[in-house]
């Protein structure tokens, strides 16, 4: 029960990576058309949300990545504690591997950043950019060019990919989250708290809907960043690990919202902040410390991280190699860690914080585009390459075998 749940939500993910590169895609064709000036304008403009005497005041880029984006991390949250009860993560043996892995991919590609800004000139606190794996991305791509190869590799991928969002979560909440107000704060853990003890007993959604609601009013006016909260109320839904049912609180809501979050959340991030405007760009703001800093971050040091760690790991045994991969195939899903497209955007609007047009968030997204393509078209050479000397090796032994 537990393989096929988590088949049928690798099929959503990889399934909503098209619609993910259609809105970025999207995105760049409307922010260098006449429609630019119109596209930036609607980020930048002030909405109001007011119920009763609870009101809040944002730019739609900022009810995007802290509105819409707290529910995405939310997904994530159910995720971690889903596999962690009953999918890979529950075995440690299957654990070691890719945490190994994902640490390396997260040290490597921070050095690397940090290497290239202190050789060229450039600013430092970016260097969680290139940290984060696009799990959506990196799973479509697998899925176009991997669908033969072995199915440990993918649940490989998801659960490097799950570390990677988890480091990040926590570099989220201790970087960027400056100025925090404590009342409101200590008030959305005190409502975690109390959901924390009420769901023990099974209860409506409503109840989890509204309980959700508080949380994020209570985040945003705290000045915390919303993920850090929603995966905190995601580990409070319950669920049985002990035996195996149908229906649980966590299971309704992974179901009921990945696919708005696959969807709609995602593309919708990804059509807001992957516009970049090529209208001036000169070839030096091309070219600057911080884009090469981040392409190299996301397309060298994941590679690097991820494969050379997972590799030294095996050679100590200090973890197994996915049943039935070859260190090839290994090698091209370390590089589709280097596809690092919503959350690396995510961290630059929080390292970076500004217009959505400012010389900075343009370079973010340059730097973040160019690492993210290079490193998918990297990755799917090499697995397809991995895959057609696979083919040949397996006719050539039929032949053999035949004579």
């Amino acid at each position: 029960m537990a393989r096929k749940f988590t088949l049928a939500f690798l099929k959503t993910e990889a399934g909503s990576g098209a619609v993910l590169g259609l809105a970025a895609v999207a995105a760049l064709i409307v922010a260098n058309s006449p429609l630019s000036a119109d596209y930036f304008a609607w980020l930048k403009s002030v909405h109001t949300v007011q119920i009763g005497p609870l009101r809040l005041e944002e730019t739609v880029s900022d009810w995007i990545k802290e509105g819409l984006m707290a529910i995405f991390f939310l997904v994530v949250g159910l995720e971690i504690k889903y596999e962690i009860l009953k999918g890979e993560l529950s075995n440690p043996k299957k654990l070691a591997l890719p945490i190994l892995a994902a640490l390396g991919g997260m040290a490597i590609p921070g050095l690397v950043y940090l290497g290239v800004v202190g050789a060229l000139g450039g600013p430092t606190q970016g260097w969680p950019i290139p940290l984060a794996t696009d799990i959506a991305f990196a799973l479509a791509v697998f899925a176009v060019v991997g669908r033969s190869l072995p199915s440990s590799l993918r649940v490989f991928l998801l659960t490097l990919a799950i570390v990677d969002d988890l480091g990040a979560i926590a570099l989220i909440a201790i970087l960027f989250s400056q100025g925090v107000q404590w009342i409101p704060l200590l008030a959305a853990l005190g409502v975690i708290a109390v959901f924390a003890v009420l769901g023990r007993r099974r209860m409506a959604a409503a109840f989890w809907v509204l309980g959700f609601g508080a949380v994020w009013y209570l985040t945003v006016q705290s000045g915390l960043s919303t993920s850090l909260t929603a995966v905190a109320f995601a580990l409070i839904v319950p669920v049985d690990p002990r035996r195996e049912t149908s229906q649980s609180p966590l299971k309704d809501a992974m179901h009921d919202l990945h696919p708005y979050v696959a969807y709609l959340v995602l593309p919708l991030f990804a059509f807001a902040k992957a516009g970049v405007s090529f209208a001036g760009l000169s070839l030096e703001q091309a070219f600057a410390p911080l884009v090469i800093a981040i392409a190299l971050g996301l397309f060298i040091g994941k590679q690097i991280g991820v494969f050379g760690v997972a590799w030294l790991a095996v050679k100590l045994g200090l973890g197994d190699k996915p049943s039935g991969a070859g260190w090839m195939q290994l090698y091209g899903v370390s590089l589709l860690c280097g596809i690092g497209f919503t959350m690396s955007l995510f961290i630059g609007v929080l390292a970076f914080p500004g217009a959505v047009d400012s010389p900075e968030q343009i370079e973010v997204k340059l730097g973040v585009i160019g690492g993210s393509l290079l490193s998918a078209v990297m990755a799917a050479t090499i697995l397809a390459l991995a895959e057609a000397g696979r083919k040949k090796r397996r006719d050539a032994k039929s032949v053999a075998s035949a004579t």
